[in-house]
């Protein structure tokens, strides 16, 4: 386990990422991204795998079955995690790597995957599961001449007619 442990302290160094070790078994990473601004991701060290999993999103508000359908047709496509979701239905991305494939190379290779899911899927996961609340946040700050600064990604979405 110690090996495996030295192979993901190294490459998360190398790669500049932020991270703890809050277990001798477990590393938390924040991954950077850009519609995403952070992606926490877990790394647990098991008996026979390193098991990944990362936050995306808390559970739809709306929409349920689009979100989960749009989840489920990109898993096909995905390297070595998968879409899941929680007992609360909270969407994750999760996936476990048999520890002798865990190298550096391996592991930089499973957190851009990791990060190019979430990040990249992320507003359209938004504008299917909260649009309704996207669209009258826009409405209000609107109204209100509030800042849009931090909706500006959804502009197009929130100003289309429903």
């Amino acid at each position: 386990m110690s090996s495996t442990a030295e192979v993901i302290e190294a490459t998360l160094t190398d790669l500049g990422l932020q991270f703890e070790r809050d277990a001798p078994d477990r590393f938390v990473v924040a991954l950077p991204g850009e519609k995403r601004l952070k992606t926490a991701c877990w790394l647990v060290i098991g008996a026979h795998a390193l098991e990944v999993q990362a936050f995306v999103m808390r559970k739809p508000d709306e929409n349920h079955k689009a979100v989960y359908e749009y989840l489920l047709q990109r898993n096909q496509r995905t390297y070595a995690v998968s879409w899941a979701i929680d007992s609360m239905g909270d969407v994750y991305l999760a996936g476990r790597i048999p520890l002798t494939a865990v190298t550096q190379e391996e592991l930089d290779r499973v957190l851009g995957a990791v990060l190019e899911y979430a990040d990249g899927s992320f507003n359209a996961l938004l504008e299917l599961g909260f649009g309704s609340s996207i669209k009258r946040e826009w409405a209000w700050r609107v109204k209100n001449n509030e800042s849009l600064a931090n909706l500006r990604a959804f502009e197009e979405f929130a100003r289309r007619p429903d």
